[in-house]
């Protein structure tokens, strides 16, 4: 080429070849040789990138409202149609960032929202997404997001995390603090590869006030990724749902079936009904009937409903709110079974004998009626000889159901699962949304009577499908590990109880352990560290039983509007049963693996949630009570200190080791203890404590405790280290001490 090309044919030549990008490139494509040219286009691209029409990264040259064609992206969460979409993380132009679709193919592994993904774009057009990304590498996860209250600075700000783990604050750039104010929640993502010193953040998103009302289950679902807004097409979908009809269901309106929930139940899935059995060969026999919402009638597979409450997994339930998992016109009406409307059902009529054994059973979809809308309290009051004008004239209908209780006690006493006996706290809230008291749970007969309901229904459930040769989601429980074992057995034997060896375990064993302690000081401690030798349940495919309730066969059927593990149950009935087109697809079926572990994940990150939620409500209760004392007891030993779980509230607080005492602590991981070098102190799990609240953070929920009594007696000082040597062994002065007096007697006698 004789002529220098103009700007607008070197940027027209830019766009067209994204893969071409270099000085060198350029000159090529255009015949540009000799140093006075070459200089001359260098000119023009400076001019360019000067104009801010190119920019230039490293020796590349392009438009800033364009990506380079190869790019590093992070995962969205998938859109209401399933579709996964990507963000660039370098981003310069002055729009909002194009929209990009990942394209997959057969072989990429899993992706999910956040991960960081290397991929090859390719422009689109007349599309409502500009790029679409095949990707090179995967990167893995992203977890460097946080949420923090922002302290603003003259050239940006900090983050301080509200996770009290995190380490370290957060520096934020002041092109990146989205003109978040001081004191403000926030949400942010790294910002810039790690370097030494503070790392970098962008904010992200701006939560408000963090000691606002209510803002305390607002950081929990944040820092979690709960979902907590529908999408528009999801909302639509409910919106537009129908109540089913009657078509080839089995009328049971004629039932007295009731619902019995918490006073304060938004939605109720599941009644029951409980009556002798009049058949003559089963003398003494109980027949009970459970029906459960029919969810799967209005979630379909594949459907804008069906894909959010997957991804969601479960509803999650805080003190002062609920994240549902279906929008509320199905959990909190269409769906859920108020009394005196008809409502869709799936049902189960189960017959025991005298004994409480299930000797048979039957599942059928019908139409349900319920008579009444019952709490447990109201229904305990009535059976107790105090009905109120809604119980009195149900006592026929209720006390039916405590009689087939009293029969499945029995088969549940021969069974033996295992008996644990830890009380719930319940925190009070005001209508501002501050504690205003932490009191338990009141557990009632009426409680008891609908989880052994349920527990039968799910066993029913679970034989059914195993019998149909159907596929489902188990409930699995496995058994626990032998070193977790071991160290039950070494806390056990400290406290003076015995848990045999050499043998299978069983959960009748665990129930004698429990026994032994139920009258003792030790009670809770080990009702606590028996829950935490415990497995993990999870969904599976695959049937490995269910240890805790030491039963073969189990999986959840009875509340499909609160997990999705029940749905995928309901629809291998439908499926099984021929009930209709919505059932268990092919689909459903291939991608059973995937479910369990899917929403095995968003189980355990909604339990961490509502317990990080309690933990800060705790702290922002006792947070006007610094410097008080507290009874209670010590419930974990880590080399860095102690945790301790106060007795008036059941709030875990941490006591730093360089806290306890002068001298060196021994940390002994097997028998989880403390041991001072000097004195010889051993501090371990289940001992009684006497603490001092020093400090309490509701932002983190952390609790900093200091320790002035063990068992009843004032902490021993050891001496104050002295030198360079390392610590002592165990005792080491305590025994130094004893042989010296020995000797000391010796030359007296």
């Amino acid at each position: 080429m004789e002529q220098m090309p103009s700007k607008p044919q070197i940027v027209q030549w830019l766009a067209d070849n994204p893969g071409l990008t270099s000085k060198r490139d350029i000159a090529k494509a255009f015949g540009i040789k000799g140093s006075a040219l070459r200089i001359e286009l260098k000119r023009m691209l400076r001019e360019l990138e000067g104009e801010g029409t190119l920019v230039k990264q490293h020796r590349n040259f392009r438009d800033p409202d364009a990506l380079p064609p190869v790019s590093l992206l992070a995962v969205l969460a998938p859109d209401a149609d399933g579709d996964l979409f990507a963000s660039p993380l370098e981003w310069t132009g002055d729009g909002d960032a194009p929209r990009i679709l990942i394209v997959t193919k057969s072989g990429d592994p899993a992706m999910g929202a956040g991960d960081r993904i290397l991929v090859r774009l390719e422009p689109v057009g007349g599309k409502d997404y500009a790029y679409e990304a095949r990707l090179i590498r995967k990167l893995g996860s992203n977890p460097l997001k946080l949420l923090g209250i922002f302290r603003a600075e003259s050239e940006g700000g900090r983050i301080v995390p509200v996770d009290k783990k995190a380490d370290k604050e957060w520096r934020v750039m002041r092109d990146g603090t989205m003109d978040a104010r001081d004191g403000e929640l926030v949400e942010a993502e790294q910002a810039g590869p790690k370097r030494m010193g503070l790392p970098t953040a962008r904010i992200t998103a701006r939560l408000g006030d963090p000691s606002g009302p209510r803002a305390i289950s607002l950081i929990a679902i944040h820092q979690h990724g709960i979902p907590d807004q529908f999408p528009d097409k999801v909302v639509a979908e409910a919106d537009a749902a129908q109540p089913a009809p009657m078509a080839k269901r089995e009328d049971l309106r004629d039932m007295p079936l009731v619902t019995i929930d918490p006073v304060d139940a938004r939605d109720r899935d599941d009644a029951v009904l409980a009556m002798l059995d009049t058949d003559p060969a089963n003398p003494g026999g109980h027949v009970i009937w459970v029906a459960i919402a029919d969810v799967a009638h209005y979630v379909r597979p594949g459907s804008q409903l069906d894909r959010e409450a997957k991804k969601r997994g479960n509803s999650s339930y805080f003190p002062d709110r609920v994240v549902p998992m279906l929008p509320d016109t199905l959990s909190g009406d269409l769906c859920s079974l108020h009394e005196n409307v008809d409502r869709a059902c799936m049902a189960v009529r189960m017959v025991l004998d005298a004994h409480g054994r299930k000797i048979s059973h039957r599942f059928t979809r019908g139409m349900m009626r319920s008579v009444a809308s019952l709490s447990y309290a109201q229904v305990q009051s009535a059976i107790d000889g105090n009905p109120d004008a809604v119980t009195e004239p149900l006592l026929d209908v209720l006390r039916p159901l405590y009689a087939a209780y009293a029969a499945l006690k029995l088969a549940r006493a021969e069974r033996q699962p295992l008996d644990l006996d830890l009380p719930e706290r319940k925190i009070i809230l005001s209508d501002e949304g501050t504690v205003l008291s932490v009191d338990y749970y009141q557990r009632f007969d009426a409680h008891k009577v609908i989880e052994e309901f349920m527990i039968l229904a799910n066993v029913a459930t679970a034989e059914e499908l195993v019998r149909m040769k159907t596929p489902l989601l188990f409930r699995v429980h496995e058994e626990p590990s032998p070193e977790k074992l071991q160290a039950l057995r070494e806390v056990a034997e400290a406290s003076g109880f015995v848990l045999a060896k050499g043998q299978v375990l069983k959960t009748s064993h665990l129930n004698k352990l429990l026994a032994q302690a139920a009258d003792t000081e030790f009670n809770e401690l080990m009702n606590i560290t028996t829950l935490r030798s415990m497995t993990q349940a999870y969904y599976n495919p695959q049937n490995f039983g269910h240890f805790g309730l030491a039963l073969r066969n189990y999986a959840h059927f009875t509340s499909p509007i609160r997990r999705y593990s029940d749905l995928i149950v309901h629809r291998a009935l439908i499926a099984a049963h021929r009930w209709g087109d919505d059932g268990l697809t092919a689909d459903d079926i291939a991608e059973l693996g995937d479910t369990a572990k899917q929403i095995s994940d968003t189980e355990r990150r909604s339990m961490i949630a509502e317990r990080d939620t309690t933990d800060r409500y705790l702290a922002a209760y006792l947070a006007d009570r610094v410097g008080a004392s507290f009874e209670g007891r010590v419930s974990g030993v880590q080399r860095f200190g102690l945790f301790v779980k106060l007795n008036d509230s059941g709030a875990d607080g941490l006591v730093p080791i360089r806290s306890v005492g002068r001298e060196f602590f021994h940390f002994d991981a097997d028998a989880q203890t403390l041991m001072g070098a000097d004195t010889g102190l051993t501090i371990g799990i289940g001992q009684r404590v006497t603490v001092r609240l020093t400090e309490a953070v509701p932002v983190t929920g952390g609790l900093i405790l200091e320790l002035l009594e063990i068992e009843d007696r004032a902490l021993p000082r050891g001496p104050t280290p002295r030198g360079r040597g390392g610590p002592r062994k165990p005792g080491a002065a305590a025994a130094k001490s004893r042989a010296i007096k020995r000797k000391v007697v010796r030359r007296r006698k």
